[in-house]
């Protein structure tokens, strides 16, 4: 039986890949680099500390200018959060369903949870957006985190905050290859949507149980899902 439910956010609560993607792709032309934008797009979903590693050696993250100066890897992150969030939260759009989907899981008697690798900022504004505050028991983010997704680390946070579950009555709904990779670390199985542009060939590789087109199409079929 199906205890709780965790959710990721961006990409499959909220439409915002094509926003971070956006975001970093501009960030590193700031900092003097032409990274060919769906090759950071295919990174989204991680945290900035496993993303800047697929463009960037560990070296030059590290170069700063003295002991005391943010190194280039701190910079970036900075930069690509204030763009984000000045430029780009204003014109997130939530998917359809989301709150009646939590509605209907918190109506079976099951917990509710997210897990993302947003910060407490972006967090604040897509609960806001989503109107599910008094629904969900539980969140984390990547600033309470050592490591973000694809490592465990978010999962198994948002496992101790739900009072220790056992993993199997935990159910991890995202949109990316590194929401079920990380799920799978700690011993969660992971339902796949389609909303954040991965393919289901890449979802189901990466362990996903079962996959669903949006938020909506999982309502829809919520009966015959793993969450029943």
């Amino acid at each position: 039986m199906i205890e709780a439910v965790i959710f990721d956010i961006d990409g499959t609560l909220v439409d915002t890949v094509d926003f971070h993607a956006q975001s970093w792709e501009r960030t590193f032309q700031h900092f003097g680099h032409q990274i060919p934008y769906e090759q950071i797009r295919a990174q989204i979903g991680k945290g900035s500390d496993k993303l800047m590693p697929v463009f960037f050696s560990v070296e030059e993250l590290n170069k700063s200018d003295d002991d005391q100066s943010p190194t280039k890897g701190e910079r970036m992150r900075d930069y690509r959060r204030e763009l984000y969030k000045h430029e780009y939260h204003p014109r997130i759009k939530a998917f359809p369903q989301v709150r009646e989907l939590f509605l209907r899981i918190k109506a079976d008697g099951k917990r509710l949870a997210l897990a993302s690798s947003a910060t407490k900022d972006d967090l604040a504004t897509y609960i806001q957006l989503l109107n599910v505050k008094e629904l969900v028991d539980a969140a984390t983010t990547t600033t309470e985190v050592e490591s973000s997704k694809p490592e465990p680390d978010v999962f198994l946070v948002t496992l101790d905050k739900l009072g220790g579950i056992a993993p199997d009555r935990v159910i991890v709904v995202g949109d990316t290859p590194y929401d079920a990779e990380a799920a799978s670390k700690a011993n969660l199985r992971t339902i796949g949507v389609l909303s954040g542009g991965f393919s289901a060939e890449n979802l189901r590789q990466a362990g996903c149980i079962a996959i669903y087109q949006n938020i909506a199409d999982l309502l829809a079929r919520y009966d015959s899902s793993p969450l029943k």
